[in-house]
């Protein structure tokens, strides 16, 4: 074979590597899982940045959907592109969802996910220190629940994913479902999460304003005022308890955009938001290779 042969095939085959693609967080089978369907695998789809452009950083990101299907398109795909063209890698998970589960799923899942990305972060050359979580609206509880609910680990653990951390190094909530009691509740994420009448014990639990602590990361917060499905109190309610726990924190409430705006491309004003993102994860020093 020709040395030019072998290189367009060395290409090709490095251009293949780099296409997303999906993989089981349980190839064997997740946790309670009730059949073998693909709703029953939940999965994560990895997108790399170019290598000269990467700096290590990598994010989970969790699409909305009310907790009963997935803005996979929106508020999966085109956040972790915006990821890769800023260097970062980017993990778009598929969730299990409702009606058919019920929490705790969505949570093993996406504390899987953190665990399974800080595990292979050698194989993907990513800062283990440097794994934050993204959500969109019930995508962004699920993302809060993470932030507030987490551990270092399970040592007795036959599994070498699930000794790994899960806790995530930094959030970013976007127009995120918060709190679970009315009024300010979405009615559908906590129906499906939950089901029809939920212990309040699990409720509180789960209205994740009332979970932060002193551990739980650095978050950027993105909402609008004009949000109808999600009210932008949300945000406040977890802004606010970071500030009183004095956690690092930037919020941003437009006064425009409905619900679900994602990136709010060519959406006038909100457009502005994805690069007040930009510039507090270049502020973390999230955004070069050098250790902070």
């Amino acid at each position: 074979m020709s040395p030019t042969i072998s290189l367009i095939l060395a290409l090709t085959l490095c251009a293949a590597e780099e296409k997303p693609h999906a993989e089981l967080l349980w190839p064997s089978g997740a946790p309670g899982a009730l059949g073998t369907e693909e709703r029953d695998k939940p999965t994560l789809t990895i997108y790399l940045p170019q290598a000269d452009k990467a700096n290590g950083t990598a994010v989970v990101v969790c699409p909305g959907g009310g907790y009963g299907a997935l803005a996979v398109g929106h508020e999966g795909k085109e956040p972790a592109e915006w990821l890769n063209r800023h260097g970062i890698a980017a993990f778009v998970l598929r969730y299990r969802l409702g009606p058919r589960y019920h929490h705790p799923a969505p949570l093993q899942d996406a504390q899987r996910a953190m665990r399974l990305v800080r595990s292979r972060a050698k194989e993907w050359r990513l800062d283990p220190k440097r794994i934050g979580i993204w959500g969109f609206s019930a995508g962004g509880h699920l993302a809060s629940t993470v932030a507030t609910h987490f551990d270092d680990g399970r040592p007795d653990t036959d599994d070498p994913i699930e000794r790994v951390s899960c806790r995530p190094d930094f959030a970013i909530l976007c127009y995120p479902v918060i709190t679970l009691r009315p009024p300010l509740a979405h009615g559908g994420s906590r129906r499906n999460l939950l089901g029809d009448k939920p212990d309040e014990a699990l409720v509180a639990s789960l209205c994740n304003d009332e979970q932060v602590t002193e551990k739980t990361p650095p978050t950027f917060l993105f909402h609008t005022n004009e949000d109808k499905a999600v009210p932008p109190e949300n945000s406040i309610l977890f802004y606010q308890a970071l500030r009183k726990n004095k956690v690092p924190a930037e919020l941003h409430i437009y006064e425009t955009g409905v619900h679900g705006v994602g990136l709010g491309v060519g959406r006038g004003a909100v457009s502005a938001w994805p690069e007040q993102l930009a510039g507090w994860l270049k502020t973390r020093g999230l955004l070069t290779s050098e250790k902070r």
